[in-house]
């Protein structure tokens, strides 16, 4: 599936004020109907009207009988509508979504995740009392432990888990926010006319099956920010989000770090920074040598995890900068 580019010029270059914003709540979902229910009734109980904000939940080729399941949830709200595509990945879900909408802004919230109450007006809120508004917010996203997290696990690395607890509120990339801070999808709005305008989310990013790439929000955000347009984080735009027990072991998260190298490499060649990727590579390279024995540990073991997941991520790194290197 290919997103058209609106080449409108004034649509791309819109950035007037929002007094009421319209929203369309998008959800992304594989199979996991036991979630989007979930999600799906804490965007019911929202403190604004039900006919002030549109959802579109999108079924990502999940099964036939699933898929059933899931266009009965969705009925029983009645600002509510269901796609369904038969190509998989998440970037290719979400923009399915944006051209479903007619709104003025896309709200994008995982599947298995909950809105606060207040989810809808606070992203109207902030949106109408900026000027020009903003083309990208994101907010906390609040854990709910299906599992104790544990003791192993290095606090550097909460947001892996894709946690963000920062309660501030300012522009990414200056001295407002922390640089460990950024946009994730699990809480993500962004203007639709905007995001259409720079093709969508990238579908060469995003999770697909077993390819575990990420930073398709990051790459919009940065993206959008970088034409000139305002990319935010406030702390009054929340949601709460499911930790899946199976994500707090050893071995997810050096797969987890491992992708994320290469996201990081990918995500900086599509923003043309392929210079920052090359000052980077001997670095990464050296981690990658220096800290290779540290494989040969079972991927269950907690032993030496401070060097690990740092192999980890460096190994994903220099393998996609190689790849970049030869033109694949």
């Amino acid at each position: 599936m290919q997103i058209e580019v609106d080449t409108d010029p004034v649509t791309e270059t819109r950035e007037h004020h929002h007094s009421d914003p319209s929203i369309t709540v998008c959800v992304c979902t594989h199979n996991r109907n036991n979630y989007v229910r979930d999600c799906l009734e804490s965007l019911r109980n929202q403190t604004v009207n039900l006919d002030s904000f549109k959802i579109v939940v999108v079924d990502s080729a999940s099964t036939d009988q699933s898929s059933a399941e899931l266009r009965k949830i969705v009925s029983t709200l009645p600002n509510a509508s269901m796609i369904r595509i038969d190509k998989p990945g998440i970037s290719v879900a979400r923009n399915a979504a944006v051209h479903e909408a007619v709104t003025d802004y896309v709200a994008f919230i995982d599947d298995d995740a909950i809105a606060t109450p207040n989810w809808i007006e606070q992203i109207k809120r902030v949106i109408s009392e900026r000027d020009p508004a903003p083309a990208v917010l994101s907010g906390p996203a609040l854990p709910i432990w299906e599992a104790p997290l544990p003791d192993w696990w290095p606090p550097s690395l909460r947001g892996v888990l894709t946690i963000t607890e920062w309660d501030g509120s300012g522009e990414y990339r200056t001295s407002e926010v922390p640089s460990e801070v950024g946009p994730y999808g699990v809480n993500l709005t962004v203007d639709r006319n905007a995001l259409l305008g720079i093709g969508g989310f990238d579908q060469n990013l995003g999770r697909d099956g077993d390819l575990l790439l990420s930073d398709e929000d990051v790459h919009v955000a940065w993206k959008l920010q970088d034409s000139g347009r305002s990319a935010r984080h406030d702390a009054r735009i929340v949601v709460n989000h499911h930790i899946q027990a199976s994500r707090l072991e050893p071995a997810w998260l050096l797969q987890r770090l491992y992708w994320q190298g290469a996201s990081t490499v990918a995500t900086r060649r599509l923003l043309g920074q392929t210079g920052l990727i090359w000052r980077d590579f001997p670095r990464r390279l050296a981690v990658t040598v220096l800290f290779a024995p540290t494989a040969l540990i079972p991927a269950t073991s907690i032993r030496f995890l401070g060097l690990r997941w740092r192999h980890a991520y460096s190994r994903g790194y220099v393998r996609a900068a190689i790849r970049l290197g030869k033109g694949k």
